[in-house]
């Protein structure tokens, strides 16, 4: 039996470019170069990333989160919008730890794909790069994956992963909040990165375009609009005035109805006004072409209110000064009340 010569087999032979890994790990260094903070002490490029927490933490307590961007991705494939996703995946994860009252120290993404494009892949980066400078929070580290017949041409997927410091005696957890504390609602940047899955669906039922004027801007600049980070305002906030924030939500994946929840103790209920804030016309656009029901629209998209946090009533007025200065629009949404016999514990009145 005759065996066939056949010419040597590379990594790229099947469909594993190294060099363009290498091209894309020349491009994101300069980007990561740009979110360097005091404590990093190794990062992009080794197997492993160094990060000495600030001297300055006495008890230092690490609060980490990680997240993706869901399926908000599928429209940055279809509408070859790569450039803010990035924002959306460290807004993720630096918000969710934020609410505990950490400062953010570092980050680390993942990126993964079936055939590596350096452009996108750079591109995407340069959105994760921009979101850690938003939090003054460091990208030190991450992985590219280059895996064939894993994922479509054109198409990849995301995580990301941070890591934060509070002092042990400043966590914020929500134990102290009592009835007639008064819940202040930051303003939202649109749909952040939650409900694209129903977003999506109505955008199909309504036939929408990307490049179709909404409220005088195209349709997709609204709908991509990258998760607001909420971090140096909050942060600022809690230096000026301490245990008064006493408990922290972010509206994420269960929007208003589900989030506020996870910090109320039994037997407490957030009251909130639904004339409080005016629902922004994105969502009024999609509850009015996807039939949604109002229930529906607080427990699926966040409807304008990205970050909760609730204060004692006496200062209510002087935090919300302080979110303000910092760029944020702040609504007094409503109070805490006792949790009466079948009562959820948000409810929109």
């Amino acid at each position: 039996m005759t065996i066939k010569q056949s010419a040597p087999l590379t990594y790229r032979d099947a469909g594993v470019d190294i060099d363009a890994g290498e091209a894309l790990v020349d491009r994101i260094k300069p980007l990561a170069a740009k979110t360097m903070r005091a404590g990093v002490m190794a990062g992009i490029g080794g197997f492993g990333a160094l990060f000495e927490v600030p001297k300055r933490f006495r008890e230092p307590v690490l609060v980490s989160g990680t997240d993706g961007v869901g399926t908000k991705l599928r429209l940055a494939f279809e509408w070859q919008r790569h450039d803010t996703v990035g924002i959306d995946l460290v807004a993720m994860s630096v918000n969710d730890i934020l609410v505990q009252g950490a400062e953010p120290l570092f980050f680390l993404d993942y990126f993964a794909c079936g055939k590596l494009s350096v452009d996108t892949a750079a591109s995407v980066v340069g959105g994760i790069a921009k979101g850690c400078e938003l939090s003054n929070c460091a990208l030190i580290g991450g992985e590219t994956a280059e895996m064939p017949g894993m994922y479509p041409d054109g198409e990849y997927d995301l995580a990301g992963f941070a890591v934060g410091a509070v002092e042990k005696s400043q966590i914020i957890d929500g134990k102290s909040i009592e009835v007639g504390d008064v819940v202040l609602g930051l303003a939202s940047s649109g749909a952040h990165s939650n409900g694209f899955s129903l977003l999506r669906k109505i955008l199909e039922q309504a036939g929408a375009r990307p490049d179709q004027d909404f409220d005088g801007r195209p349709l997709a600049d609204v709908v991509m609009e990258p998760t607001r980070i909420y971090v140096k305002s909050v942060l600022a906030a809690l230096a000026e005035h301490g245990s008064a924030l006493k408990g922290l939500a972010h509206i994420t994946g269960g929007g208003l109805l589900d989030n506020v929840p996870r910090i109320l103790q039994p037997g407490l209920a957030a009251r909130l006004q639904r004339d409080a804030w005016a629902m922004p016309k994105l969502f009024q656009w999609l509850q009015k072409n996807g039939g949604v029901a109002d229930s529906e629209m607080h427990r699926v998209f966040n409807c304008g209110i990205g970050m909760v946090i609730v204060v004692p009533a006496d200062k209510a007025q002087a935090v919300s000064a302080t979110l303000a200065a910092c760029g944020e629009q702040v609504y007094n949404l409503g109070v805490i009340v006792p949790q009466e016999a079948g009562m959820a514990q948000t409810v929109v009145v």
